[in-house]
């Protein structure tokens, strides 16, 4: 790993501190503080945005008398002595940026700890008056990106008005966080391999036309997120098309080497398509013996990396035909990706209130963040 290289008082207020944020994990595997963390994400307005009546029928009796139990199961598999794999590994990226910077750094998960709440109290504490918010998602969705922006907005209105708070935009085509991936991805690609897999985090359809500024551009035509428009600035389904083609770009894979795919889905309702469930098992049966699967809508690995993709992924892939499916890691504690940190930090021209889009669809239900999975 390079040297730190503290950034300049020039490069950032000497007023400032930066807040990075992630989506959360359970606080333990334990069946009960799963199911308090499941209420917590699913009754959010943003993940599950149904009216708050009809929200809280589906999460208090469909899902919650059975799924944290089989969601607990799934913990248990990935969950390290030193606690959950995403919460660690927030924990490690904070202390290495914070190596970098000359400005305070504190940690917080949009579900259960450590809280926006705790995080920005020790902002404050340390002297803080502007908040710099890089939320650890590369590409804007409302279930992600917007309910933590909108989570902190809404703790500093009611906790913390004398913070201004300024906030990354968006980061899937940066340059920095693109040669981070695909620096991390590398070893991988110089090894023998049949395809690349990249899987998203899947979102409903209907999230992306609620985000739509113009209310009728996204999922319009088969070939909307190749033709200009102000809804990309809110397209999860653009920007992730946006990310693969700076990858590849970079590292030059022809066409019949790689396909992109959306995983995590939940519903009946149509999610983004085509899914990684069913890829798995279609690359197999076409073929496919050495599978590369790749996730860029994680910057650190957890349930959705390890178990699913690496787990059960690995499983169905190998029962359809496969030989071998080979998760890449996430960006974690790479250092490209500590680097590419420091530079959404300090640069001023991807973090201001004016760059966050704010989809014209919002209600009222909708006022207090979540994420789709």
């Amino acid at each position: 790993m390079t040297a730190p290289h503290p950034i300049s008082p020039a490069s950032i207020p000497p007023d400032t501190g930066v807040l990075l944020m992630n989506l959360g994990s359970p606080d333990s595997p334990a069946v009960p503080d799963v199911r308090r963390y499941l209420r917590e994400f699913l009754m959010d307005g943003r993940v599950l945005d149904a009216p708050w009546p009809i929200r809280f029928l589906i999460v208090h009796g469909l899902i919650l008398p059975r799924r944290p139990a089989q969601s607990a199961h799934a913990y248990q598999s990935i969950w390290t002595e030193q606690g959950s794999p995403l919460v660690q590994a927030g924990h490690k990226v904070r202390e290495l940026l914070q190596q970098r910077l000359s400005r305070p750094v504190e940690l917080c998960m949009r579900y259960q700890m450590p809280t926006p709440a705790t995080a920005l109290d020790s902002l404050q504490r340390q002297g803080v008056q502007r908040v710099r918010l890089v939320p650890l998602f590369p590409h804007f969705a409302m279930s992600s990106f917007e309910t933590a922006v909108e989570k902190v907005r809404h703790e500093i209105r009611a906790r913390f008005p004398q913070l201004q708070l300024e906030i990354a935009s968006p980061y899937y085509a940066h340059p920095a966080y693109l040669d981070a991936l695909v620096e991390s991805a590398q070893p991988f690609l110089q090894q023998p391999f049949d395809h690349l897999l990249f899987s998203f985090h899947g979102i409903p359809e209907r999230h992306l036309r609620k985000s739509d500024p113009t209310r009728k551009h996204c999922l319009a035509s088969p070939d909307c997120c190749s033709q200009p428009s102000p809804a990309h600035a809110t397209c999860y389904r653009h920007q992730c098309f946006q990310t693969v083609r700076g990858f590849i770009q970079r590292t030059h894979l022809p066409p019949e080497k790689y396909s992109i795919s959306f995983q995590s889905r939940l519903g009946r309702d149509p999610w983004l398509k085509p899914y990684t469930d069913h890829e798995l098992v279609r690359l197999a049966q076409q073929g496919t013996r050495r599978l590369l699967v790749l996730c860029p809508a994680f910057v650190a690995d957890c349930l959705e990396t390890l178990e699913e993709i690496g787990m059960r992924g690995r499983e169905s892939f190998r029962e359809a035909g496969g030989t071998e499916l080979t998760l890449i890691p996430c960006l974690n504690t790479h250092p490209r990706w500590i680097e590419a940190l420091q530079q959404l930090v300090t640069d001023r021209a991807s973090s201001s209130p004016a760059t966050i889009p704010r989809p014209a669809q919002q209600t009222a239900a909708n006022t207090t963040g979540p994420l789709a999975l």
